[in-house]
């Protein structure tokens, strides 16, 4: 018993001296990225770092208190608010390459949490960059993004009425 105590104070001394790190290197210290993107990060972390969920349906509420909690390790809550990116395929492949990042914590449950809630934030709060993309997109991942905004809207009713997918916005057929 004594010695799991010991070793857990030696890592709460050494976490608070910064000998080991809690949360990962910030993209400045990446040799890696590049300036113009290491920019862009930046821009975003100088945003809002929450967002009102409270018209949010109940099951996305918890989302974001999971969103919240482990996005929080390894940087700044505000980047992936403020981020550019909207539709579900981006954060998709966004909340798949944190999961797999070292000391992120992400278990594969949590990913879907968090996707879920970020793909539904995204139809929501960033409607009109959500509209853009959409608009941009092929046919396949327009109709792949909607399905998938559809399976989220339906596995968790109430709240906020997120992008609708526009079917208005789909040209008549010609007659």
């Amino acid at each position: 018993m004594k010695t799991p105590l010991t070793l857990a104070t030696i890592l709460l001394g050494l976490a608070g001296t910064g000998l080991i790190a809690i949360r990962a290197a910030t993209p400045a210290d990446d040799p890696t990225i590049d300036a113009a993107t290491k920019a862009k990060i930046a821009q975003f972390d100088k945003g809002p770092s929450k967002i009102d969920v409270s018209a949010y349906p109940p099951g996305l509420q918890k989302g974001y208190k999971v969103f919240s909690e482990k996005c929080t390790l390894c940087h700044t809550l505000a980047r992936p608010i403020n981020s550019d990116f909207a539709l579900p395929d981006e954060w998709s492949r966004y909340v798949k390459r944190m999961m797999y990042k070292p000391g992120s914590g992400i278990a594969a449950a949590d990913a879907k949490t968090i996707f879920e809630f970020l793909a539904y934030d995204s139809s929501v709060r960033k409607k009109a960059l959500f509209d853009e993309k959409l608009a941009a997109a092929t046919p396949a991942d327009k109709a792949d993004a909607e399905t998938k905004i559809k399976d989220i809207i339906a596995a968790y009713p109430g709240g906020a009425s997120p992008a609708t997918p526009p079917a208005a916005a789909t040209p008549p057929a010609k007659k």
